[in-house]
C-alpha cells in the first residue's frame, strides 16, 4: 500500500505556509519557541486551515502528533554516522522484506527478501542483526537506528520472540531467524542500537513507504 501523503501547515515558524513533507515542516519550526503547526490529510484542508487560526485546530484529531519546539531541541538531530534499518510486511503474516541504508544518503547497504509468511517485527529483528554483522565485518564504529522497540528488545535478549508459526512456506525465513539468533549468541559487539525518533525526525530513512 502506498504511503498516504500529508500536508503540514505552519502558522508560526521561520516561513509560515503549507508544506508537503514532515522534513520541510520540521525545518521551519525547529528552534522556534511556541511554534504552531499541524498535519492534514489533504491540500485543501491544509490551505483552508492556514487561512484560519491555529487555536481552531489545536488538539483536534488529524495528522502527526505534535512536539513543542523545546521537545524538538531535546531530541536534537540524528547521528548521521550511522545506518538505518527497517522492514515492511504486506499482511501479518504476509510478504516481508527488510533493508539497511546509509542514514544520510539513503544509499542501500543491504536488502533481503521478499520472504513468504513473515511479519514486520521479524523483519525488524533480522534487519538489526544483519546491520550488526555488517558493521562488525567492516570494523565500523557507526551506530544503528531502528524505529522498532520490540525488535530492539528481542536483539537485547538474543531471541526472536515471535508468535509466528513455522510452515513449509516460511521455512527459509525461520532458517534465517535461527542464524541470526546463533550470531547474537556467538558474537560480541559494541555497536549502539538506537531508537529512531519518528516524531522529531520524520520517517526512518530505511522506510519502504508503505504505511
Amino acid at each position: 500500500m502506498a504511503k498516504k501523503q500529508k500536508f503540514y501547515v505552519v502558522w508560526k515558524g521561520k516561513n509560515p505556509g503549507v508544506y508537503e513533507s514532515w522534513e520541510d515542516c520540521l525545518s521551519q519550526i525547529k528552534g522556534i519557541k511556541g511554534a504552531e503547526y499541524k498535519a492534514f490529510s489533504s491540500f485543501q484542508e491544509a490551505k483552508k486551515a492556514y487561512q484560519g487560526n491555529y487555536l481552531d485546530y489545536k488538539g483536534k484529531k488529524d495528522g502527526k502528533g505534535e512536539l513543542s519546539s523545546e521537545e524538538l531541541l531535546k531530541y536534537g538531530d540524528p547521528n548521521f554516522h550511522s545506518i538505518a534499518v527497517d522492514a515492511a510486511s504486506s499482511g501479518n503474516p504476509g510478504i516481508m522484506e527488510y533493508q539497511g541504508v546509509d542514514t544520510k544518503t539513503k544509499k542501500t547497504l543491504f536488502k533481503q527478501g521478499p520472504f513468504k509468511e513473515g511479519t514486520n517485527n521479524v523483519g525488524e529483528f533480522l534487519a538489526i542483526v544483519h546491520g550488526l554483522a555488517f558493521l562488525k565485518q567492516k570494523g565500523s564504529d557507526r551506530v544503528i537506528y531502528s524505529d522498532s522497540r520490540t525488535a530492539m528488545s528481542w536483539v537485547r535478549k538474543k531471541k526472536c520472540n515471535t508468535k509466528l508459526q513455522e510452515t513449509a512456506a516460511n521455512r527459509p525465513l525461520f532458517e534465517l531467524i535461527h542464524r541470526a539468533e546463533t550470531w547474537l549468541q556467538n558474537n560480541s559487539y559494541n555497536t549502539p542500537v538506537v531508537k529512531w525518533e519518528t516524531k522529531a525526525w520524520g520517517e526512518i530513512p530505511a522506510d519502504f513507504g508503505r504505511k
